[in-house]
C-alpha cells in the first residue's frame, strides 16, 4: 500500500511540475508582447489539463474511474504522443533547409508587420532573404503577404521596404499583397512566376518550411527547394506546437500531402 502512495505521490508531482511550466511559459511569451497570435493559450490548458490529472492521481481518484475509462483514455494519450512526435521527425527533418544557389526566384513567406516595423519571426525571415539575394545577384524575389487587420501595412510591403532599406535593388523585388494564410502565399506567388520554372526557394522560418514544401507541391511548385531562417529558442515550443496542429488542419483539408 505504500509503495502505491509513493507511486502515486511521484506522478502527481510529475504532473504539477509539467502544468508550473505550462504557467511560467505562457506567462513569458505574454509578457515578451511577441506573440502574434493567441495560440500561447494552449499553454494555459495543458496548465489546467496537467493539473487537474495531477489532483486525481494525488487523491486517488484516477483508480476509481472504471478500468474501460482509464483505458480509452489512455490509448488517446498514446495516440497523440506517438502523432506528435511523427510530427516533430517532419519538421526536424528541414529545419535546417539551406536550399540551392542560383535559383531564379525565391519566394519570402510574411509574418505579422508592427507598428515598429518587422515582427521578430519576420525580421529573421528577411536577414535570411538578403543573405541569399546578396549571395544570388540574378535571383528575383516574390514577397509574398496581405494586410492583417492589426497590421499598418501588408506583409509584402513592409518586407519590400526593409530589404529596398538594406540595398536590395527594388527591380528585383515582387508583390504578392493579397494572401492571407500560407497556402494563398503560394498559390498568389504562382501566378506571379512564369509556368516554366518549377524550382524555387521558399524563405520562412524552420518550423515552418516542412509545411511550406508540402504545400507549394499542391500549388503547382514541383521542385520547391527550401531555405531556413532561424526563429528563435525561446519562442520555438508555442511555435512548433502550433505547426503540429497547421500541419495537421492543412491535411485535413486538402491542402498538402505527406508523400
Amino acid at each position: 500500500m505504500e509503495k502505491k502512495r509513493t507511486r502515486r505521490m511521484k506522478m502527481a508531482m510529475l504532473c504539477y511540475v509539467l502544468a508550473a511550466l505550462c504557467l511560467v511559459y505562457c506567462v513569458g511569451v505574454v509578457a515578451t508582447k511577441a506573440a502574434g497570435t493567441k495560440f500561447y493559450l494552449i499553454w494555459l490548458a495543458g496548465t489546467a489539463l496537467f493539473g487537474l490529472f495531477g489532483f486525481f492521481v494525488q487523491k486517488g481518484l484516477w483508480m476509481r474511474l472504471p478500468i474501460g475509462l482509464r483505458a480509452g483514455i489512455g490509448v488517446l494519450a498514446g495516440v497523440g504522443i506517438a502523432c506528435l512526435c511523427g510530427l516533430l521527425i517532419l519538421i526536424g527533418s528541414t529545419f535546417s533547409a539551406k536550399g540551392e544557389r542560383q535559383l531564379s526566384y525565391i519566394i519570402v513567406l510574411g509574418a505579422q508587420m508592427k507598428q515598429s516595423g518587422p515582427s521578430v519571426v519576420l525580421e529573421k525571415r528577411l536577414c535570411r532573404a538578403y543573405t541569399y539575394l546578396t549571395e544570388n545577384p540574378e535571383t528575383l524575389c516574390v514577397l509574398s503577404g496581405g494586410q492583417g487587420s492589426n497590421e499598418p501595412v501588408s506583409e509584402a510591403q513592409g518586407m519590400y521596404d526593409a530589404l529596398v532599406k538594406k540595398g536590395i535593388d527594388p527591380k528585383r523585388l515582387i508583390l504578392e499583397d493579397q494572401s492571407t494564410n500560407t497556402v494563398e502565399n503560394l498559390r498568389f506567388s504562382r501566378k506571379l512566376i512564369p509556368r516554366e520554372v518549377q524550382k524555387v526557394g521558399i524563405v520562412t522560418s524552420n518550423f515552418h518550411v516542412y509545411r511550406s514544401l508540402r504545400l507549394a507541391k499542391q500549388q503547382g511548385f514541383s521542385d520547391a527547394v527550401g531555405i531556413s531562417a532561424d526563429s528563435g529558442l525561446y519562442f520555438l515550443p508555442n511555435n512548433v506546437l502550433r505547426e503540429c496542429f497547421g500541419i495537421v488542419k492543412d491535411r485535413l483539408y486538402g491542402n498538402l500531402k505527406f508523400f
